[in-house]
């Protein structure tokens, strides 16, 4: 642990904790600062607005990042006959219904993402618990409860990322590698911008973007100015 500490105090002394970058700024020193021997992924916090607690400001959704995210999700499609037939032709990694449900039960999560058919929910409703708390269950608001299983799959392997609001108000969402090119990380993050102030809710008072972060695997904080996009 001396070693990582000593690496991440001589990272911290590359950024300005006084000051919030423009975009591109923060997108170099992030690259600057990370000092991983693996390939380190780069993510984005927003601290935003919003009472978490109240119905009407429950921010949760997905999109497709322009870049992906430099990681291939691997794809368990929920359904029945020909829709089990479109989401194995679509690239998805497992396909079934109640032979994975019993796996799952017994402890089986070599998987990143699910994809259920509404017709499959009553069955994986019984996994909720197991799923829930791991952020793994399916739901319409991200795309993942439908009969579209070929858009939903195709998107996933895309580079589809989920953001949901947290207790504290806050979003954690990856926006690729460090080996990304710059510009490929700043449109991913501006991608992400623009999305959560397309959703920002009509409840929400005051300040909206109240504080925005990108960090990389282990790196310090950069914060952002979001006026920058």
């Amino acid at each position: 642990m001396a070693k990582k500490s000593k690496k991440y105090a001589e990272a911290v002394k590359l950024v300005d904790k006084t000051k919030a970058y423009t975009a591109v700024e923060a997108i170099e020193l992030v690259k600057k600062t990370n000092f991983t021997k693996f390939d380190a992924t780069v993510e984005v916090a927003f601290r935003l607005g919003v009472d978490p607690k109240k119905a009407d400001q429950q921010i949760r959704g997905a999109l497709v990042l322009p870049n992906g995210t430099g990681k291939t999700q691997r794809v368990l499609v929920f359904a029945k006959g020909e829709k089990a037939k479109e989401a194995e032709a679509a690239g998805a990694d497992y396909v079934g219904d109640t032979d994975y449900i019993a796996q799952i039960q017994k402890g089986w999560f070599e998987f990143d993402v699910i994809v259920a058919t509404p017709d499959m929910m009553g069955e994986v409703g019984k996994l909720g618990r197991v799923l829930g708390p791991k952020g793994l269950m399916p739901n319409p608001k991200t795309g993942t409860v439908t009969f579209d299983v070929t858009k939903a799959v195709n998107e996933i392997k895309a580079g589809k990322v989920e953001y949901r609001v947290d207790k504290a108000g806050n979003i954690h969402v990856p926006i690729g590698k460090v080996s990304f090119e710059d510009n490929k990380l700043v449109e991913n993050f501006a991608a992400i911008n623009e999305t959560l102030l397309k959703v920002k809710p009509a409840a929400a008072k005051g300040t909206y973007m109240k504080n925005v972060t990108v960090t990389s695997t282990m790196g310090p904080g950069i914060k952002v100015d979001p006026s920058t996009f």
